[in-house]
């Protein structure tokens, strides 16, 4: 029996998503750290959880789990109804469960997204696609698993994350393949629709989308504007950026962190960061594209590539006026703890997917020695 660490593991492991990473994850700590010290030290633990959190993604034999990814999903989704039902309310939304004995409290909103992404490529690997794409009744029960929890974010309320989550799960379905008359009628009837669905949107959801649309920007909007354009070509010291050390720039360390980077780095530096995330999607769209027999990897780098392009575009977008403010986090770059720890276990399911292709794939090793088994026999070798 060939153990389950080998050299192969380090050939197939990702290292180049480590470029990535670490200059995200410095340039954020930076400004954070230069706009408020308390949320710099709180950032930092949330890296160390993060941490943690990558290497246990990496050895979860996920290509093993099978029909676990249905309890992960349908578990996720009770912690939707919970939310609704117990949830905590922060600024007028009920998105947020505490936990009591360690008196801190999370987003089920945010590992929904990796139990939806886990629960299709799982299914689309059982039902590769066959030619001409999906026909209804796949496309239906696929369709299923994805509407179900963005209905119940958007009662929290959440529009934001609810679209986030429709996009990615919808792109997936896109760039696997679905017979194009299912775009064509669900894009007819979308349209048709969109008066329903803007009257049934709540009176906040209405007056973001008024502010974008009016002639004149919200005030956060403004600012924004101004301190993107007061950082010239090369930007400022941290003495001259005005916007944020004199806090007329709002939010400087979380949505409108990009705001801040321009003020400091200016249109150079802007370029070079918008630069550095189109390059961070294209590299999770090659593994798409080379991987073609693999499905499960497809479906999970097909989603990560979705959420790292809607999370910056959406971003970037609604600090220059150019889209509704709707909260989106800049991945990897803004702080907190909920969106930067999703991204990190996504990272770590993707390496593992890599790394250990050949050790539990598609060829199983017998059940007679486990997961486990094998990895303490790896380690002792």
């Amino acid at each position: 029996m060939q153990p389950i660490l080998d050299r192969r593991v380090l050939t197939h492991f990702d290292f180049l998503l480590f470029f990535f990473l670490f200059p995200l994850m410095g340039l954020s700590a930076f400004l954070i750290h230069e706009a408020n010290a308390t949320l710099s030290f709180k950032q930092g633990l949330y890296f160390i959880v993060a941490f943690v959190v990558f290497w246990g993604m990496l050895l979860v034999p996920f290509r093993r789990l099978d029909r676990s990814f249905y309890i992960i999903y349908w578990f996720c989704i009770f912690l939707l109804v919970l939310v609704n039902v117990a949830g905590t309310s922060k600024l007028g939304a009920q998105r947020w469960l505490s936990i009591p004995i360690l008196s801190i409290s999370f987003q089920p909103s945010e590992p929904v997204k990796i139990a939806i992404l886990l629960l299709l490529a799982h299914l689309i690997r059982i039902n590769p696609v066959p030619n001409g794409g999906y026909g209804w009744k796949i496309f239906g029960k696929l369709s299923f698993y994805i509407v179900l929890p963005a209905i119940l974010i958007l009662k929290q309320p959440d529009l934001g994350t609810a679209l986030v989550i429709l996009i990615m799960g919808f792109g997936v379905l896109f760039l696997v393949g679905v017979h194009p008359k299912i775009w064509i009628t669900l894009g007819l009837v979308f349209a048709i629709a969109s008066p329903l669905i803007y009257s049934s949107l709540h009176d906040y959801q209405k007056k973001r989308i008024h502010d974008f649309i009016a002639e004149k920007p919200n005030y956060h909007v403004r600012q924004s504007i101004i301190a993107i354009g007061s950082g010239g070509f090369l930007g400022k010291s941290k003495e001259e950026s005005t916007q944020a050390k004199l806090k007329f720039l709002p939010i400087a360390t979380s949505d409108f962190i990009f705001a801040y980077f321009v003020e400091r780095f200016g249109f150079l530096g802007a370029l070079l960061l918008l630069s550095f995330y189109m390059v961070f999607v294209m590299h999770f769209l090659a593994y798409f594209k080379n991987n073609p027999t693999d499905h499960f990897l497809q479906a999970i780098v097909v989603g990560i590539a979705i959420l790292i392009f809607v999370y910056t575009s959406v971003n970037i977008a609604m600090t220059l006026g150019l889209a509704p403010v709707v909260g989106l986090p800049l991945p990897l770059f803004s702080y907190g703890g909920s969106s930067f720890i999703t991204f990190i276990a996504l990272f770590g399911i993707f390496e593992n997917l890599l790394a250990f292709k050949f050790s539990f794939g598609y060829n199983r090793p017998s059940r007679k020695k486990g997961f486990l088994a094998q990895l303490v026999r790896a380690l002792g070798s």
